[in-house]
């Protein structure tokens, strides 16, 4: 029996058949501001498009700065991020709210919206990132655009206890209708459970820069032979020094074709 998003047009251009996702993140500043190596983002994006990677995750100002060198990349998948919530630092007394419209994202011509879903937060804010996610979910299904929900624990080392607990929240953002999930790489064992469970595409998340490029490599390979049909890695590459970070990407480029298995 075909999946459910074996025809979408947008699903399907974020998620290849021969390949597991490679997505540079490029939207940090939306929450952090002038973040190190980021302080001209379009710039990394025009590093990077030459790259064997499959898309970059945006701001709507980014998507704006760049319509030319996209409008002659069309094979690039574009993954908006439409919250923020401030300050990421002090979760108990910040705020999160949408920053753009489903709307905005199909007038803009992107793949996929991305929302947060903080859950260290008062529970009045989880109220309101629930109501927020569902109201996005309804909205976007006008539009037959996904939605990807990044579960995230806010400025709280990653203990084996909250990896535990972001795999619960990665259910709750399932159950409110996500259509992808985000989730940063929770080792190969809790990727292989969580990918299990859901049938829908999970794609892991890099984090800040840590450890050298060989211990990402084999992060990004043990995910994708869990099932994570892509990865979104940003710190982790466009941070190190560029010769570096262009072995970096090619090597990941590689693993997403060979250690590559599509679920759905």
């Amino acid at each position: 029996m075909a999946n459910r998003y074996s025809t979408s047009y947008r699903m399907n251009r974020i998620f290849r058949e021969d390949r597991a996702a490679l997505v540079v993140p490029i939207d940090h500043g939306l929450v952090w501001g002038r973040v190190p190596a980021l302080e001209a983002p379009v710039e990394v994006m025009r590093r990077f498009l030459p790259e064997d990677i499959t898309g970059f995750m945006v701001s709507t100002g980014i998507v704006k700065a760049s319509e030319v060198e996209l409008a002659r990349a069309p094979a690039m998948s574009r993954i908006l991020a439409i919250d923020a919530f401030w300050p990421t630092s002090t979760p108990a007394t910040g705020t999160g709210c949408l920053v753009a419209s489903v709307e905005d994202a199909v007038r803009m011509g992107v793949d996929c919206v991305k929302l947060l879903l903080p859950w260290n937060v008062v529970d009045e804010e989880k109220v309101n990132y629930c109501q927020r996610i569902g109201t996005v979910v309804s909205e976007a299904s006008k539009w037959h655009i996904p939605v990807m929900v990044e579960p995230v624990f806010l400025n709280t080392p990653r203990s084996p206890e909250i990896i535990e607990k972001e795999l619960e929240v990665a259910r709750v953002g399932y159950d409110l209708g996500a259509d992808i999930i985000k989730i940063t790489f929770p080792g190969p064992d809790a990727t292989a459970k969580l990918c299990a469970e859901l049938d829908i595409p999970v794609v892991v998340a890099g984090g800040p820069l840590s450890g050298d490029s060989a211990s990402t490599l084999r992060d990004v390979k043990d995910a994708i032979e869990a099932g994570a049909q892509g990865v979104v890695v940003g710190r982790k590459v466009w941070q190190r020094p560029p010769e570096e970070a262009a072995e970096v990407i090619a090597e990941m480029a590689r693993i997403t074709r060979t250690s590559f298995t599509r679920r759905w």
